[in-house]
């Protein structure tokens, strides 16, 4: 009895080593899924940023030209 005890003991640890193991390999690889996600939503925030700013400069000095007054030709 003792033996078949120890067996199962052995089996029972054994599976369980395997299951923490890839629990823990799951949670790694979540983890860094997590830290990649976060870094595309930084980086597309940066550049929705840096676009904006662009587009306001662009719309800003399209309404500075359109304000100066139109120059006569030359004759």
């Amino acid at each position: 009895m003792t033996a078949t005890s120890k067996t199962s003991r052995d089996q029972a640890e054994s599976i369980f080593s395997k299951t923490r193991t890839q629990s823990m390999s799951l949670n790694r690889i979540v983890s860094e899924q997590d830290a990649v996600s976060q870094a595309r939503e930084a980086k597309t925030a940066r550049l929705r940023e840096l676009r904006l700013e662009k587009e306001a400069d662009e719309l800003a000095a399209a309404a500075a030209q359109a304000a100066q007054p139109k120059r006569a030709g030359k004759r």
